[in-house]
């Protein structure tokens, strides 16, 4: 039987090599989402359909539609993958300890595809509610954020009231526990790795859509405030306990929302 000291002259990979080899996938899909959104925050006609919709907002084609949900899917990717980094680590680890049964790279990328995908029809939801709204002209298609006032107001009272629904602490349960989660939820295989992937994306929606919301307050591009929030959410998953910190942030939201509706 070889020592490990043998095994290690052998040229066999560390378990941190073997690590960051299996998660190769998931952060060149982060690294190319923040990339991209770099792009589309530093010119905004690298969106399809982007300098149309701001000549005129009244007119939306399935073009613009399409360039507000790539906008969406992208910003999504680049601010969410990040804060599910626990989460894919945890998944990874048991892959490496568990290679009879289908592990390797391939089932950690679409774990991460799962997640993106939850995520993604979040994003089409969003671009359809831009969409409308700018449409409406409630919303400015250049600044991309509503007009201060009520409709502002309501979606920030909105948000800060899911900070104390019960969905909303399931949800936040569910993304704080990464063994619980894969101990309950396990299943072989890259098609398992998808699934697994999207079940967990969607508690993550779950958890963090009404975040989003403040986006179209905040402007939708505004990069300090996309930061803030990708933040916000990983403290809040990572946090020994959560619901110390997002009631609070709760309150001060319904505070803040209602002092710009009156």
């Amino acid at each position: 039987m070889m020592t490990d000291g043998a095994k290690a002259g052998t040229g066999s990979p560390s378990s941190a090599a073997r690590l960051a080899l299996m998660t190769t996938g998931p952060i060149a899909i982060a690294i190319g989402s923040w990339i991209y959104l770099g792009i589309m925050i530093a010119d905004m006609s690298a969106i399809p359909g982007m300098s149309a919709m701001m000549m005129n907002p009244a007119m939306l084609d399935p073009l613009q539609l399409f360039g507000l949900f790539l906008m969406w899917a992208i910003m999504m990717a680049a601010m969410m993958l990040p804060t599910a980094a626990p989460m894919i680590i945890a998944y990874t680890r048991m892959q490496m300890v568990d290679r009879n049964n289908g592990a390797g790279w391939l089932p950690v990328f679409m774990f991460s595809g799962g997640y993106v995908v939850a995520w993604a029809g979040f994003s089409l939801v969003a671009a359809v509610m831009q969409a409308g709204l700018t449409e409406f002209s409630a919303m400015s298609p250049m600044m991309m954020k509503v007009a201060a006032g009520p409709i502002a107001g309501t979606i920030v009272i909105i948000t800060g009231i899911y900070q104390f629904t019960p969905l909303k602490q399931t949800c936040l349960r569910q993304c704080q526990s990464p063994i619980s989660f894969l101990m309950t939820r396990w299943k072989n295989g890259s098609m398992g790795g998808l699934k697994m992937g999207l079940s967990h994306g969607l508690f993550c929606v779950g958890c963090c859509w009404a975040l989003m919301g403040l986006l179209f307050v905040t402007g939708i591009m505004n990069t300090g405030w996309i930061i803030a929030i990708t933040a916000y959410v990983l403290i809040e998953k990572i946090v020994p306990s959560p619901q110390h910190l997002s009631k609070p942030i709760g309150a001060v939201l319904i505070a803040v929302g209602l002092w710009m509706v009156f």
